[in-house]
């Protein structure tokens, strides 16, 4: 059995959690990511800083509204542990559902001789390299990470979890980066707005698969929401990928 990972480091009276460095740095390097993709393309990346620090914000607010609206039981009995974003618990479709329409006014405000698409194409796939460090980065080390019990040799113990745990931050790592390798090769070859679509297809289904597969508890609300959020985006991004192809084959005719 792989032995867990700390969630701390302890410096004299200060303690750093490793699950929010961990996502300090993903968060980062996604950054950095998306606006060498910008000055690729020649588009000016001088507002990028002011987008993503307003999009961000609005993710974690979304997230930790999500995660605790969805387990309100427990919050409603210990209050002071709503803002402890340290111990984690942000919700990945709460963070999408806020930060999507201040990222979509802000990008359309800062660059509109583009169409909406034509940045997203750019911004998605480095969003996904992020998600994949953050997965790696952030929850495996954070308070109860872990997925279901399992008995498999691949099994890990994780703080506030009893037991052998489905190593899901590294299952989902693995998915993501796989996903973004795609979308790389995607990009090449595909009309614009494929590249979107087909990152939220995926996405949404990969989610939903291991909401219920390695993570959820059957009927919990949250769990519910996840898989449900899951498939909507899945059909939001196979909706953007029929758009896509049938408007390239429009031009091409």
């Amino acid at each position: 059995m792989l032995a867990a990972f700390p969630t701390a480091l302890h410096l004299g009276p200060f303690t750093l959690h490793l699950y929010g460095i961990g996502l300090a740095i993903a968060v980062y390097v996604t950054f950095r990511y998306v606006a060498h993709r910008l000055s690729q393309r020649g588009i000016d990346s001088s507002r990028w800083g002011a987008i993503a620090g307003a999009t961000v914000i609005a993710a974690l607010i979304g997230a930790r509204i999500a995660h605790v609206a969805t387990n309100w039981h427990y919050y409603s009995t210990f209050p002071s542990q709503i803002v402890a974003l340290w111990g984690g618990g942000l919700s990945s479709f709460g963070g999408i559902a806020l930060a999507t329409p201040v990222a979509i006014v802000l990008v359309r405000r800062t660059w509109p001789q583009h169409s909406l698409l034509t940045i997203a194409d750019i911004i998605v796939p480095a969003l996904v390299a992020g998600w994949a460090l953050g997965r790696l980065l952030g929850p495996q080390f954070m308070v109860g990470g872990g997925g279901h019990l399992t008995t498999q040799w691949f099994g890990m113990t994780y703080e506030g979890q009893i037991g052998k745990r489905v190593p899901v931050p590294l299952i989902q790592a693995a998915e993501d980066a796989l996903l973004w390798m795609g979308l790389l090769w995607t990009e090449r070859r595909a009309p614009r707005g494929v590249v979107t679509g087909l990152a939220l297809l995926i996405w949404g289904v990969v989610r939903t698969l291991d909401e219920r597969w390695l993570l959820g508890e059957a009927g919990h609300i949250g769990s519910v929401s996840v898989q449900i959020s899951g498939l909507v985006l899945a059909g939001i991004g196979l909706l953007i990928c029929i758009k896509a192809v049938r408007g390239n084959r429009a031009v091409k005719n």
